[in-house]
């Protein structure tokens, strides 16, 4: 069960990294134009939000199971870092993307929707940092 926290928590970060950091930058730069970069990289943000609410919900029922041998998995941080995580996704998902994929005040729009997927990636790296075991010294 453990291993199983882990790998979600890994996922929930290592995805968010690599669409927001590295997927999207590059659909902007390789497609012939922005409209079709834009367009690809909504159905990624799409996608990258229901990843983020599937790894939050399994980390906070994992949380709760006893079989569980992460106690940081239970502490009231890493809880509200999941749940900020999972909240952002959602507001996201439902509350700013129909006002980008409308066109309505673009600019405005993109910058809190940029600034949510930041957030989230920071709760994401705080969740993980405090789950993963520090290295041991020889």
């Amino acid at each position: 069960m453990t291993r199983l926290v882990l790998w979600v928590a890994a996922l929930w970060w290592s995805s968010l990294g690599l669409i927001g950091f590295l997927v999207v930058p590059l659909l902007f730069a390789r497609l012939p134009t922005p409209a079709m970069a834009g367009h690809m990289a909504g159905g990624l943000f799409q996608a990258q939000s229901w990843i983020s609410l599937l790894c939050g919900l399994v980390l906070l029922l994992s949380g709760q199971s006893r079989r569980l041998t992460l106690p940081t998995l239970r502490s009231p941080a890493v809880f509200m870092c999941i749940t900020a995580g999972m909240l952002l996704a959602f507001l996201s998902e439902f509350a700013v993307a129909p006002h980008i994929v409308a066109r309505e005040n673009l600019r405005l729009w993109h910058g809190i929707g940029s600034a949510m997927f930041a957030l989230q990636f920071l709760f994401a790296s705080l969740v993980f940092w405090k789950l993963t075991p520090p290295a041991p010294v020889p």
